[in-house]
């Protein structure tokens, strides 16, 4: 039988969104996950990102760009909070009149994950598995390292993008094509 003084004590997307502290965290199944501060060319490239994706759907009204601090509760019972480190969510979706101050309930139409330099794979599978499971439509993983950008739509049909490649929105941010390059340069 488990001895009960190591498990988890669980809290739930309301007790997380109330707990202080300025550095990253996540809440995945109901446990809370401290993260290490990613670094300068990991902000640079959510920025660039953030910044081309908000050129494209602001005048076109086709939704919201978010950052890393919103966050998206994806599960309930346990809950999980995860925040991507740029999102979109679609006009149609977005809650009606103004935004929540807490969390945005349910999942983004897509999510964008910058890999930092201690990122491991098994956390970022992890991540784009709960953001597919909870609805999210398209998943992207950019790694800085390597000029790549890996989309997923599927968590079994990855496709990987080299810096020359164009990114197509498809039908989640419709109209959107950009050359990966550009997430890249200043």
């Amino acid at each position: 039988m488990p001895d009960m003084a190591t498990r988890p004590t669980l809290i739930t997307a309301e007790e997380f969104a109330l707990l202080p502290g300025d550095e990253p965290m996540e809440l995945v199944r109901g446990e809370v996950r401290r993260m290490s501060s990613p670094g300068a060319r990991h902000g640079g490239v959510a920025s660039q990102l953030c910044r081309l994706l908000g050129n494209h759907i602001i005048p076109r009204r086709l939704g919201r760009v978010f950052i890393n601090d919103t966050g998206f509760v994806l599960t309930r019972a346990p809950d999980t909070v995860r925040g991507p480190d740029v999102s979109f969510v679609r006009q149609d979706r977005l809650p009606t009149g103004e935004l929540p101050v807490g969390h945005i309930q349910g999942a983004p139409d897509l999510a964008a994950e910058v890999l930092s330099p201690n990122a491991t794979f098994s956390a970022v599978q992890e991540k784009v598995h709960d953001y597919l499971l909870a609805g999210t439509r398209m998943v992207l993983v950019i790694d800085p390292r390597v000029r790549t950008v890996t989309v997923f739509r599927t968590a079994d049909a990855p496709r990987i993008l080299s810096e020359h490649d164009v990114l197509d929105g498809d039908d989640v941010v419709p109209g959107l094509r950009l050359q990966v390059a550009e997430l890249f340069t200043p």
